[in-house]
């Protein structure tokens, strides 16, 4: 059964920088999709940044210019690096898998993500 694990996160002032990783395991193939969600108390689960199986990247337009993401080169631990965090990036961040995302255009439907992670808290304090 494949497994998604997030790590990072943690408490940090406005403008501070944090990176977020996520590692997939017991997944044999190495063309995934690995897409960071973020929930906001009171708010829906939204896309934030995703990188496809073609390497392809996607970030919102809200946090274009400040998160980026990438991959390792064994290409099952993915970074979510977020730069200058504002007050409103407050959110429990989480980390899904695909393995039928190849290119990814914009953030790929919720219902294609085959495994989740438990998430991980980001409280950016002004």
């Amino acid at each position: 059964q494949v497994q998604v694990a997030e790590s990072g996160g943690g408490a940090v002032q406005t403008g501070g920088s944090m990176r977020l990783s996520c590692t997939v395991s017991n997944y044999p193939y190495s063309t995934l999709c690995i897409t960071w969600f973020r929930q906001a108390p009171g708010k829906e689960r939204g896309g934030v940044a995703t990188i496809g199986g073609d390497d392809r990247t996607f970030t919102i337009a809200s946090v274009k210019g400040r998160f980026s993401v990438s991959r390792d080169n064994d290409r099952y631990t993915a970074h979510l690096d977020m730069n200058n965090l504002q007050p409103e990036d407050t959110a429990m961040y989480f980390c899904a898998f695909s393995s039928r995302v190849m290119n990814v255009l914009n953030i790929p439907p919720v219902g294609l993500f085959e495994a989740w992670g438990q998430g991980t808290q980001v409280t950016v304090s002004s």
